[in-house]
């Protein structure tokens, strides 16, 4: 077979390409260069006893790389390179440019981020304060970048190269960053008279005569300059690592992929942007571990970089494989407890086993474990590694070479699989940045903003998603809206669209044009409401698409509190069911009945006048409105019922309220399923066709009861 991670070829379009797999690849980022004591083979042994077959080396260190301006130290890696080529492991090596070091803050402290054109610089003494638009630091970021993979690039251990480090954490407010930015909107618009126009800067008096006319970000408030702002701020994080990958090209093998590990929260980071002309997607989930995992989930915490909820390790994995809709790799991820020092959730035994199978069932072609050892010094002292600070292994060490075992007899059986999808969710990455910026919902009473506004609104069908046994796939504005409405139906016959404000009118007729094709559309809060320069739009909300939902809404309303749901008029001729104790959250359009079934309306005096959830009859498909942000429950119902009317299921669903599945197709054509208990309670799973047990090559017939012990997972493929 094909090594997993060589077959990756660079396209001009960035478009996936069919990857080919011999197993996961699993390891962890090993940095030796921090060890308190010398310990290489040790090191090795260790790893490779716990089926290690990937480390990621190098991405932290470019004071170690180069101590001195002009001063290059390159073989200092050359024995952990040697070391791992011949224990049988591969290398992911990283470019040291998210972490500058001090000789050259000293000698060019005009590279440090101001957050503020006008104000100080943010200091140093953490990492990633860089501007990385300026023209100094790109020099000495090019020159140390072309040092080190000239050095290693024929190396046989590498095989691939990590640019950079979760791109995307500032927005760069430097006075050149800013001028570019005044350059950018002129290129853009043309004329003070077009940006005039379309920002509408008659509105306080904010008309330009001249470019030099345009204010800095510090004190703005206008809504139209924000999204301006943030997308030309994703723009220079996209373009800074397509700069790096090019470079690395120049000395790469035809066998070395090149990636760059994504954050998703990072406020630049523009995903689907940032890895066309990257090879493969590699991304950082991180999640909170213990009870935060168990199902049935009545908590409702918020999330966070580091997320809560068993549904969120799916959602993770959803989000990566969406960013380029091909598998993807795992470049960290929780190996004991990750967080701040009070934040102490190291896994129940069992857990990280089903993370990691979890992850696999979504596509992730390579679990890597943030970290080898546990750090004896810096800010992470306490984000543990695989091995505890007395570097001895324990615990974590030997349920985690538990996996490794696990995958290396699961084979290419389990490595690149294409997950299977009922529902797809939009993710509009422009629309998160203007409901950030100016948060439609508020947290608590009221009095403070919600600064995950947009990301609130996705997570709730997220969450539905999962919650209902389905199984969702992300997708971008940029993946979907070139494509014909009626052969994206086929593929993918339920999408949610939901809070996506910031659309065109071609985006908007698109939307109805799949419902009318055969597709089930749902649409959520915020859908249609601003323009493509977040303008209100003068149409019906939501607009374009009020004729094919048959439902309108003159105003809304913030919800203080939970408001409970019931059944509408039409629930039941549809065979729609409110689950019990079911709400609405958040936000209540006022949906006005034009031409379309109730199926939930609110229980209240007020808000009661209006429809909560709708349906309608489109063309050859549907459109289901929701105006609100639904509970859990009432997430789970929608997308189930949609799902329902539309494309049906799998058939392999959840058993109890402690399991999922995740199903996908593997490279041979057989669909592996993953089952999991996310509980203490044991539970059983009844086998609906004959299957083998990937694990032990055992086969099972239909009808079997599959046990599931406390936070467990089963892994069959059925042929």
């Amino acid at each position: 077979m094909t090594d997993p991670a060589t077959d990756h070829r660079s396209t001009l379009n960035g478009a996936p390409r069919t990857m080919q797999h011999d197993r996961v690849l699993f390891g962890a980022a090993y940095y030796h260069e921090y060890q308190p004591t010398p310990r290489l083979d040790e090191d090795m042994r260790l790893m490779q006893e716990a089926g290690f077959s990937v480390i990621r080396v190098g991405e932290s260190v470019w004071s170690t790389w180069e101590p001195e301006n002009g001063v290059f130290d390159l073989e200092w890696l050359a024995p952990v390179l040697d070391a791992a080529h011949e224990h049988g492991i591969r290398v992911v090596l990283g470019t040291p440019t998210y972490a500058v070091p001090m000789w050259l803050a000293r000698i060019v402290p005009e590279i440090n981020v101001r957050r503020r054109t006008s104000g100080e610089a943010m200091g140093w003494g953490a990492r990633q304060e860089i501007d990385h638009a300026h023209p100094a630091f790109l020099f000495h970021a090019e020159r140390v970048i072309r040092k080190i993979v000239a050095r290693y690039a024929d190396h046989p251990a590498v095989i691939g190269y990590q640019v950079d480090n979760e791109p995307g954490n500032e927005l760069i407010a430097n006075p050149e960053v800013f001028q570019r930015f005044v350059d950018h909107l002129r290129h853009t618009y043309g004329s003070v008279e077009r940006l005039n126009e379309e920002w509408g800067l008659t509105y306080w008096s904010h008309r330009l005569s001249t470019w030099a006319d345009l204010w800095t970000p510090d004190g703005n408030a206008q809504p139209q300059y924000d999204l301006a702002w943030r997308r030309f701020q994703a723009s220079i994080t996209t373009d800074f690592i397509a700069w790096q990958a090019a470079i690395v090209r120049e000395y790469s093998r035809e066998d070395q992929f090149v990636t760059t590990c994504i954050s998703y929260e990072r406020p630049t980071a523009e995903d689907d942007a940032l890895t066309r002309a990257l090879d493969v997607t590699a991304g950082n989930p991180y999640y909170r571990m213990q009870d935060a995992l168990e199902l049935p989930d009545t908590d409702d915490a918020p999330q966070y970089w580091t997320s809560s909820g068993a549904w969120t390790i799916v959602a993770s994995g959803d989000r990566m494989y969406g960013s380029k809709q091909a598998p993807f790799l795992v470049t960290e991820t929780n190996a004991q407890a990750i967080g701040f020092s009070w934040t102490n959730e190291p896994a129940y035994e069992g857990q990280w086993r089903q993370a990691a199978w979890s992850l696999v069932s979504r596509g992730a072609s390579m679990i890597e474990y943030w970290h080898w050892h546990t750090l004896h010094f810096g800010a992470e002292t306490y984000w543990g590694g695989i091995l505890p600070h007395s570097q001895q292994p324990g615990r974590t060490y030997r349920e985690i070479a538990a996996i490794g075992a696990e995958f290396r007899h699961a084979g290419d059986r389990v490595a690149g699989l294409r997950p299977h999808a009922d529902v797809a969710l939009l993710f509009s990455n422009e629309s998160k940045w203007a409901l950030n910026e100016h948060p439609a919902l508020g947290l608590g009473e009221g009095t403070e903003p919600d600064r995950r506004s947009w990301q609130t609104v996705y997570d709730a069908f997220a969450r539905g998603v999962f919650d209902a046994g389905l199984q969702a796939n992300t997708v971008h504005p940029s993946q979907v809206f070139d494509r014909d409405p009626a052969s994206f139906a086929r593929e993918r016959p339920v999408l949610v669209a939901a809070a996506f404000t910031i659309a065109t009118d071609a985006q908007l007729r698109w939307l109805a044009a799949y419902a009318e094709a055969g597709g089930h559309l749902v649409v959520g809060i915020r859908t249609g409401y601003e323009d493509q320069e977040a303008r209100a739009r003068p149409e019906r909300k939501p607009a374009f698409l009020d004729v094919a939902a048959g439902v309108h809404y003159d105003e809304f309303s913030n919800l203080r509190r939970r408001v409970p749901v019931s059944a509408g008029a039409a629930a039941g001729a549809h065979g729609f069911t409110v689950p019990a104790g079911a709400s609405a959250t958040r936000w209540a359009d006022g949906l006005l009945v034009d031409d379309a079934d109730v199926l939930v309306g609110y229980e209240h005096p007020h808000h009661g006048r209006f429809a909560a959830v709708t349906t309608r009859a489109h063309g050859a498909g549907r459109v289901t409105s929701v105006g609100t942000v639904p509970d859990p429950a009432l997430a789970a119902a929608v997308v189930d019922w949609a799902v329902a009317q539309g494309s049906g299921t799998t058939g392999w669903r959840p058993q109890t309220d402690t399991q999922s599945v995740a199903s996908s197709v593997n490279q041979h054509g057989e669909t592996v399923h993953v089952l999991h208990n996310w509980s203490w309670t044991p539970s059983t799973f009844t086998l609906p066709v004959d299957a083998e047990d990937v694990l032990d090559g055992s086969a099972i017939a239909a009808g079997v009861e599959l046990a599931l012990g406390a936070w467990d997972v089963r892994v069959v493929a059925v042929r």
